[in-house]
C-alpha cells in the first residue's frame, strides 16, 4: 500500500486541509479495514477502482463519498484494488463549499453524484478519464472551486470565530466565555455551531484536545501517559484513556501497537481484516 498527503492549491486553503492518496500495489486478495477516527473535519473518499469497493456494515458505499463529522471510531472494509483519493477539508466545509447544514452528515455520509452541481459538472465521467492521480486531484480542485463559488450560503462569520478560538485553544477553551464574548445564548450558540460545524461546541472541543493528544503520543514526547493527559487538560489518565477509546477504537497503548504493525495515515490505520 501507498499513502501520501498532498497539499491543497492556494485558492482552496481556507477550505481543505489536504488531499490522501491510497494506492495498492496489485490486487489486494485479502480484505482491508480502514479506520477512521474522529478528526472534527468533513470530507471526501473517491474510489477509482474498477474492481475496489467500500464497504461499511456490510452496505457498499458509493464511489464519490462525501462525509459528515465522525464523533466515534468507524471501520470501513475494502475490497479489490485499491485505488483512492480522499479530501479532508476544514469544519465549516459542509456549509461553506456545499451549502448542507453540517448536522445533516454528522456520522453519515452521502452520494457526491446525487448532488445537481455535481452532474452538472460530469465528475465521475472527468474522474473516470483523467490518466493519472495528478490529474484527477486538479480535476477535484476544479470541482470544489466552482462549487464554493456557486454556493449561495453566506459565511457565518460568528461560527468561524467560535472554531478558531477552540481550535486555537486546542480543545481547551471555556465555553461560557466564548458564548458570552459572542452575545448568543448558550441554545443560539449551539444551533448556530451545529448547523455549519456538524456538533456540539463541546463535543467539537473534546474531539479537538483528543487530537493534539494524538500528535504528542505519534511523537512519542512524553515519558508517562499521565504527563499527555494533564497536558491536554484531562481529569486523570483514566478520563484521558476513556476519551481515546471513544474517538479512536481503542487505548493509547493499543493504538501504539498497531501503527506499528499497519500503514497509519494521519487519521486512520489500514489494518488487515
Amino acid at each position: 500500500m501507498r499513502y501520501q498527503e498532498l497539499p491543497p492549491p492556494s485558492y482552496l486553503k481556507s477550505h481543505v486541509r489536504y488531499f490522501w492518496t491510497l494506492e495498492s500495489n496489485g490486487v489486494v486478495h485479502e480484505p482491508k479495514i480502514l479506520g477512521p477516527m474522529a478528526d472534527g473535519c468533513p470530507g471526501l473518499i473517491i474510489q477509482q477502482s474498477a474492481d475496489g469497493i467500500f464497504y461499511q456494515e456490510n452496505k457498499e458505499l458509493p464511489d464519490l463519498l462525501l462525509y459528515g463529522q465522525t464523533t466515534r471510531y468507524t471501520e470501513l472494509h475494502v475490497t479489490g484494488s485499491i485505488c483512492s483519493i480522499g479530501v479532508i477539508c476544514y469544519p465549516h466545509a459542509l456549509k461553506s463549499i456545499f451549502g448542507l447544514n453540517a448536522d445533516e452528515l454528522t456520522n453519515s455520509c452521502m452520494d457526491l453524484d446525487i448532488l445537481a452541481v455535481t452532474k452538472d459538472f460530469y465528475l465521475a465521467e472527468r474522474l473516470s478519464n483523467a490518466p493519472s492521480l495528478t490529474g484527477k486531484i486538479d480535476i477535484i480542485s476544479t470541482f470544489l472551486f466552482n462549487q464554493i463559488n456557486k454556493n449561495s450560503a453566506s459565511a457565518d462569520e460568528i461560527t468561524h470565530f467560535a472554531l478558531s478560538q477552540i481550535i486555537e485553544s486546542g480543545g481547551s477553551i471555556a465555553l461560557k466565555d466564548l458564548q458570552q464574548q459572542l452575545q448568543l445564548t448558550e441554545r443560539s450558540f449551539e444551533r448556530r455551531f451545529k448547523q455549519g460545524v456538524g456538533i456540539s461546541p463541546k463535543l467539537f472541543s473534546r474531539i479537538c484536545r483528543f487530537q493534539n493528544s494524538l500528535k504528542q503520543l505519534k511523537s512519542n514526547n512524553y515519558s508517562k501517559l499521565s504527563d499527555i493527559a494533564f497536558e491536554h487538560d484531562y481529569a486523570d489518565q483514566s478520563h484521558y484513556i476513556r476519551a481515546f477509546k471513544e474517538f479512536a477504537g481503542f487505548s493509547p497503548y493499543q493504538y501504539q501497537k498497531k501503527s506499528t504493525k499497519a500503514e497509519a495515515g494521519t487519521n486512520f490505520l489500514l489494518m488487515p481484516k
